[in-house]
């Protein structure tokens, strides 16, 4: 069985997010909540999302703007006290994100006993935060190295806040990335967080990965999952389970809770 099937089995699985607030030494860190801060609105989180009956969830710094491609030391320390704050209450299978760095969130894993991790892996791109130059290679064989070979790579390969230098068609990088650097799985993205995915591009990239798992990274909401879950093996969703729908609120268990019942309706269930 492949390392994505281990973790999600054989559905079309539905990741949810669970955005920390922002870690010490970001610009919009809330030194006033501090770290138990971070503890509780990651705790709240968590719990409307698994009583809405996610089949995932991902820890991510999404707050941490602007964003860097190597993080403080400290983030990713954070972010590990925090997750280890919360593993006895995890009962999903759960991923993890330092956003945009491939290594820290590599080393995350490896700390936490996640199984899975999202990241950009692949690619030359000019982004909001410089010139973007990540190295798979590098990023797998750490892993490799920390003893966590069995942590799935879910690799995004098109980035958001950034426009891809290879002008290459989206489907012939998704295939060259899939040949090259062996992912679990492909990410399909929009422009920006909470942005969607065009299902053109999903369509496109799922037709010349037939036996990769091809997942939309960013924006289904309540009226397009049933569609986007016809033609992706699986979706990542955060913006759309918040307060009124906005990526920085907490998780709202009322929208949590229709996400998922739409998607049990799709699947027949």
């Amino acid at each position: 069985m492949t390392r994505f099937g281990k973790v999600f089995g054989d559905g079309k699985p539905v990741i949810a997010m669970v955005h920390l607030g922002a870690l010490p030494g970001a610009p919009l860190h809330d030194a006033g909540r501090g770290i138990e801060g971070l503890v509780e609105g990651a705790r709240a989180d968590l719990r409307a999302l698994q009583a809405a009956g996610f089949d995932a969830v991902m820890f991510g710094n999404e707050n941490d703007r602007p964003y860097e491609f190597r993080v403080d030391t400290a983030s990713t320390a954070t972010m590990a006290y925090v997750i280890g704050r919360l593993r006895p209450e995890i009962t999903v299978p759960f991923g993890v994100n330092v956003l945009w760095d491939p290594m820290s969130t590599v080393a995350l894993a490896a700390a936490t006993g996640a199984a899975f991790v999202r990241e950009i892996f692949t690619g030359t791109y000019a982004s909001d935060m410089g010139p973007w130059t990540p190295d798979a290679g590098a990023a797998m064989r750490y892993r490799d190295r920390l003893g966590a070979k069995d942590v799935a790579m879910l690799y995004n390969v098109s980035a958001e806040f950034a426009d891809s230098l290879d002008r290459r068609p989206l489907p012939d990088r998704a295939r060259s990335a899939v040949f090259s650097s062996i992912p679990d799985a492909v990410l399909v993205s929009g422009q920006i967080t909470g942005e969607a995915a065009a299902l053109s591009d999903l369509e496109a990239v799922k037709k010349v990965l037939p036996t990769t798992p091809v997942l939309a990274n960013t924006g289904v909401k309540h009226a397009t999952v049933a569609d986007v879950l016809k033609v992706a093996d699986g979706c990542i969703v955060g913006s759309a389970l918040k307060v009124d729908g906005d990526t920085w609120n907490p998780v709202d268990p009322d929208r949590a809770k229709d996400f998922m019942d739409r998607v049990r309706k799709a699947r027949g269930r």
